[in-house]
């Protein structure tokens, strides 16, 4: 299948972003797939906030969060698979019905002062069914650009998109639950995912051709067979580790000045330097082997999230979560770009949500340990969460970064079928 990039874009020029948005047929799955992104920028904060409003703990909110999450986690690496056998739209769009069903269930219990086990119960399938749009723009950009140097900046541009979706998503949906109703940001939530969940599945043209029963069988391995793979799992985990304990502690910081409203700015200070990070990011020539620019911004990025638990001002915590946030974007768009190196083609979309995947596991894990430490101690301790996830992460990686290497180019042959090649965050 002969690519799609359009002809003034060439192997020798240097990539850039006026090049890749010039590509054919980009805008329409472009501006859909960034609607039907948002829902899943506000679905965590607005379920803490919404469950610590009826339940008056951060730990219970938490805990339900975390439900959420890890439902995520388990369902979206086989969504991927589904998406790469069956195609997007099959998988689609009875998965957003599905989680709009959850999503106002649970929203609906939790206004009834429901018992946590009831929210537990709703949190399984609204997690697991949360569209997982983010690896499926990925995977279109993956059969329009194919082997262009291109690739590394769409990947680049899809981290700017999520971050941009993290700036926006939390701000609406604080703004929503303090100041409309703790219930409004899940509305407005299942409301968006629905509309643009729809629209996105409507763009057949776009989307990769399904596998045929052959190749699912003979080309279509399970991604986690790859080493490398399993150690950008690892290193995910921490990131999201970063999120899901930024995202609480911020909450508990804001209540405890008094300003619950200052949440939200302060987790879009962190978004927005991830955001801007990842511009200029996606915007340099690298030269540098992206293995050894994992090891180094991860190391950075450990570094800068072991100090947050000091911060005593609203200005110094809005300079650290600057720095932590310009920190997170070069190691998640190197990380998704090592995919395209390690993984076969008709295996990435699976790839993808794996990666996806692991950082809503981590997110999940460090909503519920930083809602028991700021339950428990003192505020500001659940920053001691992204400081341990992040340094396991990283010792993870240091020992395993062998397993990185890149496959034999041999076997991209596959990429000339044009079936499946493709990305966080929440």
């Amino acid at each position: 299948m002969a690519s799609t990039v359009t002809s003034n874009t060439s192997k020798t020029s240097r990539p850039g972003y006026g090049q890749l948005l010039r590509t054919r047929g980009a805008w329409t799955f472009l501006l859909p797939g960034f609607a039907a992104r948002q829902p899943f920028a506000m679905l965590t904060i607005s379920l803490v906030l919404l469950v610590r409003h009826t339940t008056g703990s951060y730990g219970a909110a938490g805990a339900v969060a975390a439900v959420t999450g890890v439902s995520m986690a388990l369902f979206a690496p086989y969504s991927g698979r589904l998406a790469d056998r069956h195609g997007q739209r099959a998988v689609l769009l009875p998965g957003v019905l599905v989680h709009v069903v959850a999503g106002l269930s649970l929203t609906a219990l939790a206004l009834a002062d429901a018992p946590l086990w009831a929210l537990f119960v709703a949190a399984v399938p609204t997690g697991a069914s949360v569209p997982q749009i983010g690896p499926m723009v990925r995977a279109r950009w993956g059969v329009k650009l194919q082997d262009s140097p291109l690739t590394t900046t769409a990947a680049a541009f899809e981290s700017v998109t999520d971050e941009l979706t993290f700036v926006l998503g939390p701000l609406v949906a604080t703004a929503l639950c303090t100041a409309v109703h703790p219930a409004a940001g899940l509305l407005t939530e299942a409301g968006l995912t629905l509309i643009g969940g729809l629209l996105f599945a409507a763009q057949r043209g776009t989307q990769p051709k399904a596998l045929s029963p052959a190749h699912a069988r003979v080309e279509h391995g399970s991604a986690l067979s790859v080493p490398g793979v399993r150690v950008l799992i690892a290193t995910f985990l921490g990131i999201g580790a970063v999120f899901g304990g930024m995202q609480v502690s911020l909450a508990a910081f804001s209540e405890s000045i008094g300003e619950p409203g200052l949440n939200g700015v302060l987790y879009g200070v962190f978004a927005a330097g991830n955001m801007l990070s990842g511009v200029v990011c996606g915007a340099i020539a690298w030269k540098v082997a992206p293995q050894r620019r994992l090891v180094v911004g991860y190391t950075a990025l450990a570094l800068v999230a072991s100090v947050l638990w000091t911060a005593d001002s609203v200005l110094v915590l809005a300079a650290l979560g600057l720095l932590v946030g310009m920190c997170v974007a070069p190691t998640l768009i190197t990380g998704y770009t090592l995919v395209d190196d390690l993984v076969p083609a008709g295996a990435r979309t699976e790839a993808f949500t794996w990666l996806t995947g692991a950082v809503a596991l981590g997110q999940a894990a460090a909503v519920t340990a930083a809602g028991q430490l700021e339950d428990r101690l003192w505020s500001g301790a659940g920053f001691l969460v992204p400081m341990a996830g992040t340094a396991l992460a990283l010792a993870t990686l240091l020992a395993l970064r062998t397993r990185l290497a890149s496959r034999p180019r041999s076997r991209t042959v596959v990429r000339v079928v044009g079936h499946r090649v493709p990305v966080p965050v929440d």
